[in-house]
């Protein structure tokens, strides 16, 4: 398999430089130059697990890897459940906050971590610099997934102040091979520090950098098997309504709290790959440059601004280059697949405060973005009432208790792994938002 540089100006490579580069020395994103056809979501047991839906995918889609290496990578990274929860007449909730971190980034950074551990261990002596910026939830997938993976070290860069509580201790208190830098400014300032740092090709060469973020490949194919699972699950769960009849039920629509835009192109992907899907919602906070889009046809990048949701707050979304890459360019097509949808703070809050009134389940500040944003598009007509949506849940809400307890007017107990990381201490340092300041810091290392 070959794997082609969204800039189109950078020669086609294999999965090992595909991952270990990241970023292609055009500025593109990499994607594979196919897609496989996956097996009809009748084969794929709704009831089993999501390593099970993964063994069967996985293989076809990195078909450079053998079938055996993969399916052990799978089997260890997913070993959490990822369940499908109706909550509401026609809307599902996807629980991708089942894992070690609490966050569905779990999923496609436990994955790329167990690649790059097999396939380090074919290449370099010298170390893997892994380089990530986050707005949230990433900073924790990426530091436990790759902790005290021999060959590797981390250095994740996070908006100082601007992340929760919970979310900063998960990567700022590890130690070991992991290193987290409070950048003062926002995660745009940490991405384009990140993205400097990858541009600087002697630099990159001599420290071995690698991202993984969701411009990393790695941690964008993996995503795509939920969106599989997730549709699998549902259609055992409408079984019961469609008995006696002779018709198939609406394909979902597949709703995605976005920011950084990995989440929904994974869709995109598994959508190409065979998984059928109504449409995709594309739900945002007040960062809405892609929803924006949308409506008036262009792509304005600016600084993002702070909200409830913060692991969204992203003003210039890197994986927009892969869906305008996947479309040809070709607004009207993406258009006939992509709904957006762009969600205040108050509505956040407003959201949360009435879905667990009404059905007592407990959304988290990024799900109820997504939430809202479904309502949106149902009451304007752009979604049908009476099709099935799942939703994708991204975080587990104790991981927010000082935004989501107050509106529920009841405490959610944390889970056992929050409350360790909460009693130790901070090992972050603090770094001005320059390239050269990021730069000392990676050659000191």
């Amino acid at each position: 398999m070959r794997y082609l540089s969204t800039g189109g100006k950078a020669p086609a490579v294999d999965l090992r430089t595909a991952l270990f580069r990241s970023l292609a020395p055009d500025g593109g994103l990499y994607l594979p130059e196919s897609l496989p056809r996956w097996p009809q979501l009748g084969e794929v047991a709704a009831d089993a697990p999501l390593s099970t839906t993964a063994r069967r995918l996985a293989p076809p889609l990195l078909p450079d890897l053998p079938k055996e290496v993969v399916e052990s990578l799978v089997d260890d990274a997913l070993d959490f459940p990822v369940p499908l929860v109706p909550v509401a007449e026609a809307t599902y909730i996807l629980e991708l906050f089942h894992g070690p971190t609490l966050a569905f980034k779990d999923v496609g950074a436990r994955t790329m971590a167990r690649l790059f551990a097999h396939l380090q261990g074919e290449a370099s002596s010298e170390p893997l610099t892994v380089l990530v910026a986050t707005s949230g939830d990433t900073g924790s997938a990426v530091a436990q997934a790759f902790l005290g993976v021999p060959g590797t070290r981390v250095v994740v860069l996070y908006p100082k102040g601007k992340v929760s509580r919970v979310q900063e201790c998960q990567f700022t208190t590890l130690g070991e091979n992991v290193h987290a830098l409070a950048v003062s400014g926002t995660f745009d300032d940490c991405q384009r520090m990140v993205k400097a740092a990858f541009a600087d090709t002697e630099l990159s060469r001599q420290l071995r950098l690698t991202s993984a973020n969701s411009i990393n490949l790695g941690r964008l194919l993996p995503q795509s098997f939920y969106y599989a699972h997730g549709a699998a699950q549902l259609l055992r769960q409408l079984a019961g309504q469609l008995e006696g009849r002779t018709d198939s039920p609406e394909p979902p629509v597949f709703v995605v709290p976005s920011g950084n835009f990995g989440n929904l192109t994974a869709g995109l992907l598994a959508q190409r790959m065979g998984v059928e899907a109504g449409a995709f919602v594309a739900a945002t906070n007040v960062n809405d440059v892609v929803p924006e889009y949308l409506e008036e046809g262009i792509f304005r990048p600016r600084p993002s601004q702070a909200t409830l949701s913060n692991a969204m707050d992203v003003g210039n979304p890197s994986n927009f280059d892969r869906i305008l890459w996947l479309y040809d360019g070709d607004r009207d097509a993406i258009l006939r697949d992509l709904r957006g949808a762009r969600v205040t703070d108050e509505e956040t809050r407003e959201t949360i405060r009435r879905v667990h009134q009404t059905t007592g389940y407990l959304l988290d500040p990024h799900t109820a973005v997504g939430w809202a944003g479904l309502e949106e598009l149902r009451s304007q007509g752009r979604v049908p009432r009476d099709e099935p949506a799942i939703l994708l849940a991204t975080a587990h809400p104790a991981k927010f208790g000082e935004t989501v307890e107050p509106l529920v007017k009841a405490e959610i107990p944390l889970p056992e792994r929050l409350k360790e990381c909460l009693k130790r201490p901070s090992r972050a340092r603090d770094l001005e938002p320059e390239a050269p300041a990021l730069e000392a810091f990676l050659r000191g290392l």
